[in-house]
């Protein structure tokens, strides 16, 4: 097998879990188990938790971490559903946990998954194929409003009217049925002048309508409160995100959970009782090197945040 993918932001994940060889550690978003293969090696006596909702990476994963399986178990299910799984696997706190969130590689990399707006294939996009939504549903059921809604908060798409209206449009006469027809009317819809920019005219659209079949926006605060509370005292949570509707969600999550009292300020004294759950170990978002972003692109919009359970906080 070839290895030669390195995860997104390696170094410092595994730096800012600071790993013990006998800790427990989940990765959360298992993809091509980059993270997890770095993980496991570090272990002796540890175990490391990997979850996925993509049974491919599950599969997948029995070969790639086959020299440390007797330090791992690999669990099918999302991970919005995290506090579930882990008291199932008989794991009351971790000593570290790790999330990579958006689409991974090997998603991306299978055509036929739809996740890409370079290769023509079926309007799917889903990460668990065996979810019932698909993108194929969105664009030819959901209406011009809900398509203009998702593509201007979820994809940033400054011309989603206009690519609302195109898509309701042309499926009056024939479905949209594939990548390729959707890319066409995003571009048709598009002025010329936004063409010619340097980013692909559909990566917003396709980002929205992805974020809207997976509901990977509303698996985020499921996921940070289940992982801040299943955290041991001193465990470390990594989270990295690629766009900044995840980054302000886990952003502002974990700037809560820091902060503690949420009596309003003109208050002379603290009257919730309420205390800091973690502390924040970086205030600003690491972000890749000049050496990282040399050699991988998708590094490029990659951050991030780490947070440590306090000391003092019971479980």
């Amino acid at each position: 097998m070839e290895y030669t993918h390195k995860p997104v932001l390696l170094d410092e994940c595994i730096e800012g879990l600071a790993i013990r060889p006998d800790g427990i550690y989940v990765d959360g978003t298992l993809g091509r188990a980059g993270h997890s293969r770095e993980i496991a090696k570090r272990l002796t006596t540890g175990r490391l938790i990997c979850i996925d909702r993509d049974m491919a990476a599950i599969e997948a994963a029995q070969e790639r971490l086959a020299p440390w399986m007797n330090r791992v178990t690999l669990i099918h299910s999302n991970f919005s559903e995290l506090s579930a799984v882990l008291e199932r696997a008989g794991v009351p706190a971790a000593d570290g946990m790790l999330f990579d969130l958006g689409v991974s590689s090997p998603q991306l990399d299978d055509a036929s998954r739809g996740f890409s707006y370079m290769q023509d294939a079926p309007l799917d996009m889903r990460m668990d194929v065996s979810a019932p939504l698909t993108a194929y549903e969105i664009v030819n059921t959901w209406s011009g409003e809900e398509l203009r809604r998702i593509l201007f908060e979820y994809g940033e798409e400054r011309y989603a009217p206009a690519i609302a209206k195109a898509i309701c449009r042309a499926r009056e006469d024939t479905p949209v049925e594939t990548t390729l027809e959707l890319v066409d009317l995003i571009k048709g819809a598009m002025p010329p002048a936004a063409l010619r920019e340097k980013q692909h005219p559909a990566k917003r659209s396709f980002q929205a309508i992805r974020i809207a079949v997976n509901g990977e926006l509303d698996a985020l605060p499921p996921m940070l409160h289940g992982a801040i509370d299943h955290l041991a005292p001193g465990g470390r949570l990594a989270v990295i995100t690629f766009h900044s509707l995840e980054d302000r969600i886990v952003k502002r999550t974990l700037q809560d959970a820091a902060k503690g009292c949420t009596c309003p300020p003109q208050f002379p004294v603290c009257v919730c009782g309420n205390k800091p759950k973690v502390r924040l170990v970086n205030r600003k978002p690491i972000v890749s090197g000049e050496a990282e972003l040399a050699e991988n692109a998708r590094a490029r919009s990659a951050k991030l945040r780490v947070a440590e359970k306090c000391d003092n906080f019971d479980l």
